[in-house]
């Protein structure tokens, strides 16, 4: 079901060429990285299938190193999808450049690939939410966050943040104080990022087991 709102929302995807030795390099230990390269490919399309499904308007691919893998063409055989490099920076940077160049004016979400859970209702939750506050964000539960939205692109928010750290959430609660912006948060969510994540991800879908071959051969 749509969102009552008609106003279009975009989607801009932070996503990692599923490259072995370059994408979830946290799980190579684990899924050796042939295995952690297949995880990225099955998190990437099913993220992207989840924002085109979701039909809020846009969905932009922002890809690293570059557009030229085969796999981010697949996505765009998903649906209406925009690739795009990301630029160079931090991550803050990288999500404030994907909301400053948003082809529309009601909002902008911002994820990554690694949420599995995300799904195209909570999407239109977060867009609807976005239509009454500044920013929603969806935390997650090391302490960062999965999705950030914006109406418009607020700097400060990504300001001196400390990245991949459990400090995430806090400090852009902090910055969002600070500019006066109201914003609403969702439950907590989590990403696949540690061998527990992903074993937490198996039991939900088992096929996602069979993306580590050296795992399976143990079994």
């Amino acid at each position: 079901m749509k969102p009552e709102t008609t106003l279009r929302i975009e989607i801009a995807i932070l996503a990692k060429a599923p490259i072995a030795g370059l994408a979830k390099t946290r799980l190579i230990p684990h899924l050796g990285a042939d295995g952690a390269a297949a995880l990225q490919r099955w998190l990437l399309q099913r993220t992207v299938a989840a924002a085109v499904v979701a039909d809020l308007g846009p969905v932009t691919l922002w890809c690293a190193p570059d557009i030229n893998h085969p796999e981010f063409a697949v996505c765009r055989a998903f649906g209406a999808v925009a690739l795009r490099r990301q630029p160079d920076g931090d991550l803050g940077q990288r999500m404030h450049a994907a909301i400053a160049e948003s082809s529309t004016s009601a909002g902008t979400l911002v994820i990554g690939t690694d949420c599995a859970v995300l799904t195209p209702g909570l999407l239109r939750q977060a867009a609807e939410s976005l239509q009454q506050h500044d920013a929603t964000v969806v935390p997650a539960e090391d302490g960062g966050y999965v999705l950030i939205g914006m109406r418009e692109a607020g700097r400060d928010a990504f300001h001196a943040v400390d990245w991949s750290t459990e400090r995430v959430m806090a400090q852009t609660r902090a910055r969002l104080t600070a500019m006066n912006w109201r914003w609403s948060e969702f439950p907590p969510l989590w990403d696949v990022d540690r061998k527990e994540d992903f074993e937490r991800l198996a039991e939900l879908f088992p096929d996602a087991r069979a993306l580590a071959p050296q795992i399976a051969a143990l079994e």
